[in-house]
């Protein structure tokens, strides 16, 4: 049963364009969708996000302008939320958010971080060569945001909440929107994504996708 409430779930969720304007999340179901996102795992536990969630009407119709694919979504969603990512100095394994981030979050002795440390230097600089570039390094922290979007998607498909994802948007504008319209601090973070919560205007079309034998396979 619970196999198949969860692909049940996978077959529900879709890309909602338009959601009913008339229907609103109860408050506990949008915190259980909330709560799925910040519990969601990321690379060394480093959490490189930051939840705006965007409910004033005049606020979502300024940032609508730099958003070509948010013109329904954005006005008609019960809940709007911006994730935010952490920019690449703060992600660098000698920076101060990391080193506060491991004392004062995840409560590691002074040993371990060091150690730790050390670890996230080597994967950073050797592994994925991300101190190559800012561009690497955000690039890379952008890619942990998307894990609490699957999460709340899902978890929002599997209690009858539709959604959609959204990068439809000129970042450079709409950074600067957030930070002269809510005091989003640029040398600390950029937007990811904007998704979308609420209820279903119209049926969705059919799913489609590939055949479980064209994208998979096994080496035994």
């Amino acid at each position: 049963m619970k196999k198949q409430e969860i692909l049940d779930a996978f077959m529900f969720r879709h890309a909602c364009k338009e959601f009913d304007a008339t229907k609103k999340i109860p408050k506990d179901d949008f915190s259980f969708i909330l709560e799925t996102g910040r519990l969601s795992p990321s690379s060394f536990g480093l959490e490189p996000w930051h939840f705006l969630v965007i409910q004033n009407q005049d606020l979502r119709e300024t940032l609508v302008k730099a958003a070509w694919g948010g013109q329904k979504q954005f006005p008609t969603a019960s809940h709007l939320v911006f994730v935010l990512t952490r920019k690449s100095h703060f992600m660098k394994y000698d920076s101060d958010y990391i080193d506060g981030f491991m004392v004062n979050v995840q409560g590691l002795p002074p040993e371990i971080v060091e150690m730790r440390k050390g670890f996230y230097e080597a994967f950073q600089a050797k592994d994925f060569k991300l101190l190559e570039s800012e561009r690497a390094m955000t690039d890379w922290a952008a890619r942990q945001t998307y894990i609490p979007l699957a999460n709340m998607m899902t978890s929002a498909a599997m209690i009858g909440v539709d959604s959609c994802p959204m990068e439809g948007f000129d970042r450079e504008t709409m950074d600067a929107l957030l930070a002269s319209e809510l005091g989003m601090d640029r040398d600390k973070f950029t937007l990811g994504y904007a998704v979308a919560f609420g209820y279903r205007k119209e049926a969705p079309m059919e799913k489609t996708r590939q055949e479980m034998e064209a994208v998979t396979t096994w080496y035994e």
